[in-house]
């Protein structure tokens, strides 16, 4: 009889123990269920809105792919008509890549249009017509809205066109920020503005600017030697290595090319 209680205490034991545990099972079963119910909720007073959002951000996406495509299809087409402007205008069909350029300015913006009103203003040179083709030059350059480097080109055509009937120090004012070594328009702009100098009777910023012309790599071999014989009529020595001079005139340095004579 001693052990009774003994086992009736292990037994409530084992009781309590099995009802804390079905109480936990009980409570975490709740607990989702409250977690499921607070989704549940949640999703219905917010699920069609949320799919709404998800709709339009898929369809802004594909949008903007679609948009992305057209771009990149007409900036192709307008290379392509481009390209056919000025084979025309090589081939000599001045008319059909003057009308052809007209319209690709009227269907196009940007640098499509800025490039086929140049070519317009090229095919007016080739026929005279260099009042007209001053106007276009001129408008390029003052469009704000088009690339730098087809401004300052525009610009530089525009004073050479007009160059006879400007001043001088309107040519230095208009192109002097482009006279400069390191501009990609150094050789075109310095040319002109040097000119300009010399129309002042100003020789020596004339021949200085000349100068730097005919040495520098970054302007073309034929402003180069045209710069460096102006030079020279003006006094200044222009000329920095002789053989490298030589070679690229196509002349061999004296004693070169007559080996073969001595063996």
């Amino acid at each position: 009889m001693a052990l009774t209680p003994s086992r009736n205490k292990d037994e409530a034991g084992s009781k309590a123990g099995k009802i804390a545990a079905a109480d936990e099972v009980l409570l975490r079963e709740i607990d989702d269920a409250v977690r499921q119910d607070d989704f549940a909720q949640f999703a219905k007073r917010f699920g069609v809105p949320l799919a709404i959002v998800a709709v339009l951000g898929l369809a802004a996406f594909g949008g903007f792919l679609f948009w992305q495509n057209q771009q990149e299809a007409a900036m192709e087409a307008e290379s392509e008509q481009l390209v056919a402007i000025i084979d025309q205008f090589e081939a000599g069909n001045l008319s059909q890549a003057d009308e052809a350029a007209a319209l690709l300015t009227q269907n196009s913006e940007g640098g499509a249009a800025v490039l086929a009103e140049l070519t317009r203003a090229a095919v007016a040179v080739e026929q005279g017509r260099s009042a007209e083709a001053a106007a276009i030059y001129g408008a390029v350059a003052d469009d704000a809205s088009a690339p730098e480097a087809l401004r300052n080109l525009a610009r530089i055509r525009q004073v050479a066109l007009t160059f006879d009937e400007r001043k001088p120090s309107d040519v230095i004012a208009t192109l002097g920020p482009m006279a400069v070594p390191g501009n990609a328009w150094f050789g075109s702009a310095g040319e002109l503005v040097a000119l300009a100098h010399l129309e002042n009777g100003d020789q020596a910023q004339a021949g200085a600017l000349l100068s730097e012309i005919s040495k520098s790599d970054e302007v073309p071999a034929s402003l180069r030697a045209r710069a460096r014989q102006l030079a020279g009529l003006l006094g200044v020595d222009a000329i920095e290595d002789v053989e490298e001079l030589l070679e690229e005139q196509g002349v061999a340095p004296a004693g070169e090319g007559n080996g073969a004579a001595g063996i």
